[in-house]
């Protein structure tokens, strides 16, 4: 959704992601989508850190998030996996939780024994089509701030 609003196509392999390059918020960004499993997310992020030797707290992450409800957004500067398993691989292979994140909501799985990658790759309901895409719009508006150094503001204003 990002890319999109940056009219950037993110469709060249490279670092075990399909990555493009766009220019956000005055800054040159390069768009990741690791192509490893989830839980290996963190291979990805450590080859292109270690090979443009960007520093953890210019990495934006951002990622689903089946604590959160339906469309909802959370904007935090640093902190914990929080059971994600992308994130857990991205602390682990980066051994520091110091980078900033967007997580959006796709609420619980609809009963215990339901897979959990099945949840999170499966399909949005009808009636929650609306509520998801004005949740990658906020997310996209929240990672134009945190790029552009306001992560506070991103936070008060999209975090709820």
């Amino acid at each position: 959704y990002l890319s999109q609003r940056c009219s950037t196509q993110v469709n060249k392999l490279k670092f075990k992601a399909l990555v493009g390059e766009a220019t956000i918020a005055g800054k040159r960004c390069l768009l990741m989508k690791p192509q490893t499993f989830m839980n290996l997310s963190g291979e990805a992020v450590q080859q292109a850190t270690a090979f443009y030797k960007i520093p953890m707290e210019n990495v934006l992450v951002l990622s689903d998030d089946v604590s959160l409800d339906v469309g909802r957004v959370r904007v935090r500067k640093k902190g914990s996996d929080g059971g994600q398993k992308g994130l857990r691989s991205i602390v682990t292979h980066m051994g520091t939780e110091e980078f900033p994140r967007i997580r959006i909501g796709v609420g619980k799985k609809p009963h215990p024994a339901y897979d959990l990658a099945d949840w999170v790759l499966s399909k949005y309901k009808k009636e929650e089509q609306p509520l998801m895409e004005e949740a990658f719009e906020k997310a996209a508006a929240a990672a134009r701030l945190v790029i552009g150094g306001q992560i506070d503001e991103a936070m008060n204003r999209y975090s709820h």
